[in-house]
Order: C-alpha cells, then structure tokens, then sequence
C-alpha cells in the first residue's frame, strides 16, 4: 500500500483529535499524538513525565540560547525530538496519523501526506469543551483561548506558515456544522480520491 500520513491541526474543542482517531481507525493506522512522548522516552531512556511538561509548548525566548547548534530551552529541545521522530516515521514509509506537533510543515515533502485543519463555531466548541470536561461556561472558554494561544505560539514559533491558515492545509473544515462523524465521512471520501 502507497504510504500514506494523515497530519490533523486543530482547534480546541473542534473535535479534532476525535476525528484524527476516527480516521486512524479506519485506515487502521498508528496514531501520534501525546503517546508519541512515550515513545520517545522510551527510545531515548529519558523521563516521560520532563517531555511531556513541555509538550507543544512555547519557549521562553530570553531565557534560553543557543551555542554552537545546543539550544539550552527544554520546551525547544521536546519539540525537536518530536519532529526528529515523525520525519523517521516518514522516511521508513510508515503510514500513520499525526496530531499536530507542525506535521504539516515537517512532513510535508512526502507524497502520501494529507494535511488537515479542524476547526468549529465558538459556540459548538464551547458546549463540546463543558460537555467533555465537565466546566461552566466561562471556564470552557478560558480552556479554549488558552489552549489555542499555546497552540498558535508554538506551531508559529517552529513554522512560516501561521497556525490555522487555511493555505498551510489541504483541506479546512469546520466539524462543527455536520457533526464529527459525517466530518470524517467528508474527510475519508476526500483522502480516498486524493489515493486514486
């Protein structure tokens, strides 16, 4: 089978990462997303619980700098090994998918890559967010806004393109007016075409 990598950005409370396990499940493919650490730790026999503190998170520049190609910002450091990893995921010819973690950049000369963005209205993501973390609506969207502030600030640290940019994906599309499942349903149809 032609190697194919499914690379899923966004927005919190858009559905996203349930939609990327959708589609890993119908493709029947390995997926990356936080559980990518574990392997990592594992790999490199360093501590899980010190990479995962600094998952998709923003250096703080001023801090932290770099010597002769050593960059002493852990948050920098985490981020490299993630992309390390994924791109020799890429290379071996593995199919798999990816949630975010700046796929679409980082694997983007393969050819079997498919680059998607979700996204969703403020007040479907709001509901999803109450709904799935059991928070009021003023703390739903304090988690939104604060989730996608790291998200924006760190794909935008590591990429040119900016976060959610609809001409950085393949596709962008918004969960929120059909519901997840026939989100995926649109998406696997697209992937499908996009194979022949």
């Amino acid at each position: 089978m032609k190697q194919l990598i499914i690379s899923v950005g966004r927005e919190f409370g858009s559905g996203g990462h349930e939609i990327a396990e959708k589609l890993a499940k119908l493709y029947e493919l390995p997926i990356y997303d936080h559980n990518l650490l574990r392997e990592l730790a594992a790999e490199k026999n360093l501590d899980h619980d010190a990479l995962a503190e600094f998952d998709e998170t923003k250096r703080k520049k001023g801090l932290f700098r770099t010597v002769r190609g050593m960059n002493s910002s852990p948050a920098y450091n985490v981020a490299q090994l993630q992309f390390e990893f994924l791109k020799k995921k890429g290379e071996s010819g593995e199919s798999f998918v990816v949630v975010g973690r700046c796929a679409e950049t980082i694997l983007k000369d393969y050819d079997g890559m498919i680059s998607l963005f979700i996204l969703a209205d403020r007040a479907a993501k709001t509901e999803r967010i109450m709904k799935l973390y059991n928070k009021s609506e003023k703390e739903a969207l304090s988690m939104m806004n604060t989730h996608d502030k790291y998200r924006k600030q760190y794909h935008n640290e590591h990429c040119p393109g900016k976060w959610g940019d609809s001409r950085n994906y393949e596709l962008s599309i918004n969960s929120s007016k059909l519901g997840v499942d026939e989100t995926v349903k649109i998406i696997s149809a697209y992937i499908d075409a996009r194979r022949q």
